[in-house]
């Protein structure tokens, strides 16, 4: 796809725009009710789909196809993404009415950083053909790794700071409590961050690692930088309000990490095809069309049988609980 520089910063004021309603509607520090969440969910999810839809009418057909293509991937990893993200506010104790601040500037941190990130890649993709292989073994890599670390079920989950931060609050030094929402204030003189400030660096540092295996995986749908970016962009701008929405129903997504697996491994798959394609050698290439149903198809099929698994175990443990209570009538039985 042909992008003047028109459009590009057309594209980027328009998505600035949408940022700046974003922070106007969360100006405001207050608990997110489920309702509002949904409506806002839904709406940034039609403003994608009309995004893509645009693209579709301009004549851009495959790359329409390339945008929702990475948009659902992108979406979906980012889904995952909220697992930490609720143990980060766990571990800094973050109070209800300020955790959608943090997730507004940790989003948008996470956008910057992920934009640094696309133009890495984009560049050393048009350099180096041979990154394919790296980016596609490395994709493989991770969908076993998340096959592992789903059957390991390791219910005693915790989130450590990275180097990173850590280094940040040594250097600034941290108060010992929430400042409303100010991000620095002063002690004896001195100025230091609140703890407000670090959980926001928390959750945009630490979508910069999950950008590790997603930006590999939508660069295996497609090499055009715009497409990438609008995508990773309308996919992390919703991310606010789906936190809120379905931050209890992510308990119940107990096979999200093996459909997400699957989709790296497809896509690493693609990536590896590509680049022998690239080099001379005669494999099929899988086109658009078919990585679209691939990714939908397991995201329906993985989303099914985890409520039907979670309904199943709820049961179970309910019958377990019911046994307890009646221990007399479990021996008389």
């Amino acid at each position: 796809m042909d992008v003047s520089m028109t459009m590009w910063v057309t594209t980027v004021l328009g998505l600035c725009a949408l940022i700046a309603v974003d922070f106007f509607i969360g100006r405001k520090p207050h608990d997110v009710s489920i309702k509002e969440a949904g409506i806002w969910t839904i709406v940034w999810i039609v403003l994608a789909a009309l995004f893509g839809i645009g693209l579709l009418v301009a004549g851009e057909s495959q790359a329409s196809g390339e945008f929702f293509a990475g948009f659902i991937t992108e979406k979906s990893l980012s889904v995952d993404n909220l697992f930490v993200f609720i143990l980060i506010m766990a571990k800094f104790s973050v109070p209800s009415h300020l955790q959608q601040r943090v997730l507004l500037f940790g989003v948008l941190i996470a956008l910057v950083l992920r934009a640094i990130f696309i133009a890495a890649g984009a560049a050393v993709i048009a350099n180096f053909s041979w990154v394919f292989y790296i980016f596609g073994a490395f994709l493989i890599y991770t969908a076993w790794k998340l096959i592992q670390e789903a059957r390991a079920d390791d219910e005693e989950e915790d989130w450590e700071e990275n180097r990173l931060l850590k280094s940040i609050e040594k250097k600034f030094g941290v108060s010992d409590r929430y400042e409303g929402t100010k991000l620095f204030v002063r002690r004896n003189g001195k100025k230091i961050m609140t703890p407000l400030m670090v959980v926001m660096l928390a959750i945009g540092t630490t979508d910069v690692l999950f950008a590790m295996d997603s930006i590999p995986a939508i660069f295996g749908l497609t090499q055009d930088p715009y497409i990438v970016f609008t995508a990773n962009a309308f996919a992390l701008m919703g991310l606010r309000q789906l936190y809120f929405l379905i931050g209890g129903l992510l308990r119940k997504l107990v096979h999200l990490s093996y459909g997400l697996s699957v989709i790296l491994g497809f896509i690493g798959v693609k990536l590896v095809l590509h680049a022998l394609h690239e080099n001379g050698v005669s494999v099929p290439e899988i086109s658009i069309p078919v990585s679209l149903g691939v990714i939908c198809g397991v995201l329906v099929i993985t989303t099914i049988t985890s409520l039907f698994a979670s309904k199943k175990q709820a049961q179970k443990d309910a019958a377990e609980a019911a046994a307890g209570e009646n221990p007399k009538d479990s021996i008389e039985a």
